[in-house]
């Protein structure tokens, strides 16, 4: 492939964006505020695959990425397949390369690897949430299965804490290594991007019975977004929904989260056309840009 660009541009690039900036500007031009803060900086930086450390690390963001349904997938074949590509995509990580990923980004084509057990348990996995789901996504099995659309299954997932100014610079920079791959004729010409992501519901609890009996009776909520940027990329997708873990069980109550409500996590998927890609990406970057503003 031709030069990638450069981790630290990207760093530079992250920085900018990050909130905290403007914030700590402000700060010390208020000196007599009644309440002092401390701000920490923290550096992200991006960096390539790399199948002597990032192992654990994605995984761990793979498992909390497919939730419940983790244990129906390869996760080990899968996140040696993800390390293996480390021309497509990225790690962000704190301090140092040799530190596990705080977030990670990438696209693997189902065509291209339909045969590979992990895909295939993807496939599979994904084609029969897509007629299950809240959305019109009934034409993704057609798509796996068709030799003439290729699809390419985006995979991201980061911790909860993580601001989501990192993420802008991981699109902008895969969908430049895409661009890359397919000058060297290398199999990222993709027809369709399905973004596989997750959401939640509030719903009300098993628990306290007794006490919820006596409290107004509330309506389950819409789904919500464990990333923000996903309700913006949504707008861009010709099919979009939600769907039930199948090894859900009881975790709403054990994902309360202090509040009377249960959290009910979701899986979300959203199937983007190729030509509407860049449109979806820098439109999460603008949303993310106003939001931190």
């Amino acid at each position: 492939m031709g030069k990638k660009r450069s981790r630290e541009e990207a760093q530079k690039e992250v920085i900018q964006n990050d909130p905290t900036v403007d914030k700590m500007d402000e700060d010390s031009d208020s000196s007599d505020s009644d309440e002092d803060m401390d701000i920490i900086n923290v550096d992200f930086e991006l960096f390539n695959y790399d199948k002597d450390i990032d192992f654990h690390g994605v995984k761990t963001l793979l498992r909390q990425l497919f939730d419940a349904d983790a244990q129906l997938f390869d996760l080990s074949g899968l996140s040696d397949m993800i390390i293996e590509q480390n021309t497509i995509g990225s790690t962000c990580k704190v301090d140092d390369k040799a530190n596990d990923a705080y977030a990670f980004l990438t696209v693997l084509n189902a065509w291209e690897h339909r045969e590979k057990k992990p895909v295939a348990q993807l496939i599979e996995y994904l084609s029969d949430k897509a007629v299950k789901a809240s959305g019109d996504l009934a034409v993704l099995p057609e798509l796996f299965t068709s030799g003439k659309a290729q699809v390419g299954i985006v995979l991201s997932e980061r911790l909860i804490n993580m601001p989501a100014e990192v993420i802008p610079p991981m699109w902008n920079m895969m969908i430049e290594e895409i661009a890359d791959a397919v000058d060297d004729k290398e199999p990222y010409e993709f027809t369709h991007y399905l973004v596989v992501s997750r959401g939640y519901v509030e719903v009300e609890s098993s628990l306290d019975q007794e006490e919820q009996k006596r409290k107004r009776q509330r309506d389950e909520k819409g789904l919500q977004f464990f990333h923000p940027e996903d309700e913006e990329m949504r707008k861009h997708a010709v099919g979009s929904g939600a769907y039930t873990f199948t090894k859900e069980g009881d975790s709403a109550d054990s994902k309360r989260a202090f509040q009377e409500l249960g959290v009910k996590s979701q899986g979300f998927m959203m199937l983007i056309e190729a030509g509407k890609f860049k449109t979806a990406v820098k439109a999460i970057a603008d949303y993310i840009g106003a939001a931190a503003n």
